[in-house]
């Protein structure tokens, strides 16, 4: 006794199981996405043409990597395989998108690919259960040799809505000790370790049974496409006791069957537990399978000859054909004979106007013989139809054959495959041509509207597919609007502008403000092209506005070859002062690798600095700005257009400041400041306890050492920066330069400011008066 069933649901290429090896239970869990195991049979191996698979197999692929090994893996291996992130479920994709999501998951894993494709035959399994196929899964039989059995009638049934479904074959053999050879056909090589996979993992599930299968035999097979590879599987079936029963069985051992060494399971014929049964269990359990009576055995009884006649039978069986050893034909039912007029002619040969379309064997009584239990499906030779059927498609028949031994003849009961009324309009056929018995009536009515359904529901997963692609750009360009926006204002601003509210103007007690400008910017913009301005301007910017990241200071603006920073706005610290003074720092370094466009010498800066009270608020609706206002800002200014080239001017106030914070300063003294009159002033010359890799935010060196700092503006040895300028005509577009490292921030410790104190005192006086007692500020 054999049976076959097919694998519809193997994706034909790739690692995963175009051979069908894996797609066992494939169709059955989710028909549409385990789309045929190859397009054509043919015996190509993995890295030949590929063909195409449901998008289910690698929703599953994902779904596995994801559960088991994390998002960053899966997002790691998609890259790696350069395949999108997402697939839709009833979606035709290329095979070899599987195949070298397969390929790389062995390589970044580390684990041989049998492995995995074990492995992945398992998960299957369960991923279809939780796709909602369990059920019709658990309806295939009542034991594991009629699970597979019947697998070949599920796949019938999926093609029906899956045309192009084309699996590997299967045939289970049974073993005397109540093992099974299982017989493993495809067109494609390497892929059988699906199987056991798949089929241990139903096993355990469904039947409570562990597998233990290993390879026997490994062949090629020449059949009706091409060459198959046709492994046999030799499948040893161990039971799964509860703890309750293990201890039972372990403890009776005199009911083991030693003599065969290992205990085997019989299918459920047979004994299914070789643990021996109390006298009343049995009896318990005969009456409430039997319903209160004893079960009896069943004997079919037949008549003594047949009560139909042979016009009855032919009316009543249109579609049905018997044939000897030889294919000649000796019956055929009307319909059959009316659409294959052929066929009226007894004695003719079946093959002369039938092709075998399943399962792919050579059109022998031997080879159908050996599928007997298979389903059969017919094509007719369009060579042999009529004329006016010759521009129709061809006739499909699926059945069942039947051997008579008596007679030496194959029945063939079969029906005409067609799947929807278009089908049936196509060959010119009505639903009075198949018999009222025949369910066939029904699976073409209620495929019509099941197929319905089935693209709605396509279109509805391509709509939301378009739609998370689509809210994934979008996140990304509000990404960048963001990054724009917080570029141009304070982030905490620019949230409250964002949600409508009016952002009030704040008063800060003390900051400190910076402003540069390059010397002799006047005669350099008289010399050189206006492109040639904004590639130097463009460099130098890029500089600075990375150091604002390292000493977190915020840029208030540019205005040509100005630059203007505050530190302690619109976030007080107590460091502001120290962030800016490094900050000046780092741009006399950074301008020393920006060269002059006519002398081609580093371009020259002066900078000045100044501590004090400012006001600082959103001016304007239609390109708001964040601005300072106060005289704070006018003597900022004032210090940066009195100042010297290569020079960090200090106001006294900033120099209190930084007095006692490891800066070495130089005093200049008075001097006429216009608008202020005389004022005492001093330069910042370095930073004494920081390196110049701390203040450009670099990586630090094992050179570095604690004080000896190479900050020093007349000594100092900056790094090249090796630069690829690009056209930017707007500082919004401009990018880090391609060779610059990642800004490092510099590590300051910020205390509670006076804005932060007095906030503090408020609330505190707040919660006094409300609780009635008095809270003291330390």
């Amino acid at each position: 006794m054999v049976s076959s069933g097919r694998d519809a649901g193997s994706p034909r290429a790739g690692l995963l199981g175009p051979a069908g090896a894996g797609r066992l239970l494939g169709p059955a869990a989710s028909p549409g996405p385990c789309r045929a195991a190859s397009g054509e049979s043919s015996g190509r191996g993995w890295g030949e043409e590929s063909g195409q698979t449901y998008g289910f197999i690698n929703t599953c692929l994902k779904s596995l990597v994801v559960e088991k090994y994390g998002e960053e893996t899966w997002e790691k291996l998609r890259l790696q395989a350069g395949v999108q992130d997402s697939f839709l479920t009833f979606e035709v994709y290329n095979d070899e998108i599987t195949m070298q999501l397969v390929d790389k998951a062995c390589k970044i894993l580390g684990v041989p690919a049998d492995m995995v494709l074990r492995e992945f035959g398992e998960y299957f399994f369960e991923f279809c259960k939780r796709s909602g196929y369990d059920h019709m899964l658990r309806t295939l039989g009542g034991n594991l040799y009629e699970f597979i059995e019947n697998l070949d009638a599920l796949h019938s049934y999926l093609s029906l809505s899956y045309q192009e479904m084309n699996a590997p074959s299967f045939r289970v053999e049974k073993n005397e000790d109540g093992s099974m050879h299982l017989h493993y056909y495809s067109d494609r090589r390497g892929l059988c370790h699906i199987v056991p996979g798949i089929i241990s993992a139903a096993a355990l599930d469904f039947f409570n049974i562990e597998l233990s299968m290993e390879i026997v035999n490994q062949t090629e097979e020449e059949e009706r496409t091409g060459k198959k590879e046709h492994i046999v599987f030799l499948v040893t079936q161990n039971p799964v006791f509860s703890y309750k029963e293990r201890n039972e069985f372990s403890s009776s051992s005199q009911y083991v069957d030693l003599e065969k060494g290992k205990n085997t399971v019989r299918d459920s014929e047979s004994s299914v537990c070789p643990v021996k049964k109390s006298h009343w269990k049995t009896i318990r359990g005969m009456i409430t399978l039997g319903r209160g009576k004893l079960l009896r055995g069943f004997d079919p009884v037949y008549p003594k000859s047949l009560w139909i006649d042979t016009k009855t039978f032919c009316n009543g069986l249109p579609f049905h054909m018997v044939f000897d050893k030889e294919l000649r034909v000796k019956q055929a039912g009307v319909s059959i004979q009316k659409i294959v007029p052929g066929l009226q002619t007894m004695g003719i040969f079946l093959d002369h106007y039938f092709s075998i379309v399943h399962p792919e064997v050579p059109f022998t009584i031997s080879s159908i013989q050996k599928f007997i239990n298979s389903q059969f499906v017919f094509q007719t030779r369009r060579e042999m139809m009529p004329e006016s059927w010759k521009q129709r498609p061809m006739l499909e028949l699926r059945g069942q054959m039947i051997w008579m031994e008596s007679l030496q003849c194959m029945l063939y009961l079969c029906s005409p495959l067609l799947r929807t009324l278009h089908e049936l309009e196509e060959r010119q056929m009505h639903i009075a041509d198949i018999a009222p018995h025949d369910v066939t009536r029904d699976l073409i009515l209620l495929n019509q509207q099941r197929l319905a359904e089935m693209e709605l529901s396509n279109q509805l997963e391509r709509k939301k597919e378009e739609l998370r692609i689509l809210s994934k750009h979008l996140e990304e360009e509000k990404k960048k609007t963001e990054a724009l926006l917080y570029a141009m204002l304070p982030q905490h601003v620019a949230n409250q502008l964002k949600e409508g509210k009016r952002v009030e103007a704040g008063e800060f007690k003390e900051c400190t403000i910076l402003f540069s400008d390059v010397v002799t910017f006047t005669n350099i913009c008289a010399q050189c092209e206006p492109i040639q301005i904004v590639l130097m301007l463009n460099s130098m910017y890029l500089r600075f506005d990375r150091l604002t990241t390292v000493h977190n200071v915020y840029k208030v603006e540019t205005i040509g070859d100005a630059y203007m920073v505050v530190g302690g706005v619109p976030v007080p610290v107590s460091t502001h002062a120290e962030r800016v003074a490094n900050f000046a720092l780092g741009m006399i370094i950074a301008a020393k690798d920006v060269q002059n466009p006519v002398s081609g010498n580093p371009i020259q800066i002066r900078v000045g600095i100044h501590t004090g009270p400012v006001l600082a608020g959103v001016v304007g609706e239609k390109m708001p700005r964040y601005c300072l206002f106060g005289d704070t800002v006018n003597i900022a200014s004032r210090m940066e257009s009195h100042g010297v080239p290569s020079k960090i001017h200090l106001s006294s106030s900033a120099y209190q400041c930084l007095k006692y914070k490891n800066f070495e300063m130089t005093e200049r003294g008075e001097i006429e400041v216009k608008g202020k009159g005389k004022m005492h002033t001093y330069f910042l010359i370095r930073n004494k306890a920081a390196t110049e890799n701390e203040i450009m935010g670099r990586p630090m060196k094992d050179l570095d050492s604690g004080r000896e700092s190479a900050q020093s503006i007349q000594e100092g040895r900056p790094e090249t920066i090796q630069v690829s300028f690009s056209v930017l005509l707007s500082a919004t577009q401009t990018q880090p330069e391609k060779d610059q490292t990642p800004a490092i921030a510099m590590k300051y410790i910020d205390g509670p400011t006076d804005e932060q104190n007095s906030l503090k005192r408020r609330n505190q006086a707040k919660i006094a008066d409300l609780t009635g007692s008095y809270l003291v500020t330390i």
